[in-house]
C-alpha cells in the first residue's frame, strides 16, 4: 500500500488522458493552486454527487485561484460519457494503471460495508502554486465535502 501524502510533501507529477484523450499534466499547473480529487468510478451515485458539487462551486474555486482535477481509474470514453451526462465542468482524467492513484496514497485497503477491500480511497489533495501539498484529506465523504474544503481554505462564499 502506498504512503499517504502530508502537507509540505511534493505532489507527485502525473500525465493522464482527460475525457477527450488529451494528456493533462500536473506540471502544467505550476504557478496555480490545484485541487486534485480521487474518486472510485464515473457514473456512480456518490461520485456523481461529488463531481456535481465541484462543478457547482467551480466558479467560486476558480475565483480564489483554484483549478480542479478529478482522477479515477476510468478510461477516457467513460469519463466523456460522465461529463456529458452530468454537464460537468471539472477536468476529469483517467488513471487505469492506478499509478497516480497509488502515488497519492489514494489506492489501497479500505473498509467497504464492514469488509476490507482494495480500491480507490476517496481523497482530496490541495496542491499549492509550487507543487507542494497544502492539504491531504483521505476517506472523505462524497456529500458535503466540497463545502468543507471551501470553508477550510477560507474561501468566502459567494
Amino acid at each position: 500500500m502506498s504512503e499517504r501524502l502530508q502537507p509540505g510533501d511534493t505532489a507527485p507529477d502525473f500525465t493522464l488522458p482527460d475525457a477527450d484523450g488529451t494528456e493533462i499534466s500536473l506540471a502544467a499547473y505550476k504557478g496555480r493552486k490545484v485541487i486534485v480529487y480521487f474518486y472510485p468510478a464515473a457514473l456512480t451515485p456518490g461520485c456523481t454527487k461529488q463531481a456535481c458539487d465541484f462543478t457547482d462551486n467551480l466558479e467560486l474555486l476558480a475565483g480564489a485561484g483554484y483549478d480542479v482535477i478529478g482522477v479515477s481509474p476510468d478510461k477516457p470514453e467513460k469519463l466523456a460519457k460522465f461529463r456529458d451526462k452530468e454537464a460537468l465542468k471539472v477536468t476529469l482524467v483517467g488513471d487505469p494503471s492506478k499509478e497516480a492513484l497509488t502515488a497519492y496514497g489514494a489506492f489501497g485497503e479500505k473498509k467497504l460495508y464492514g469488509k476490507t477491500v482494495t480500491g480507490v480511497i476517496r481523497s482530496t489533495i490541495v496542491v499549492d502554486e509550487d507543487g507542494k501539498v497544502e492539504r491531504a484529506l483521505y476517506n472523505v465523504k462524497a456529500t458535503g465535502h466540497v463545502a468543507k474544503i471551501i470553508k477550510d481554505l477560507g474561501i468566502p462564499a459567494a
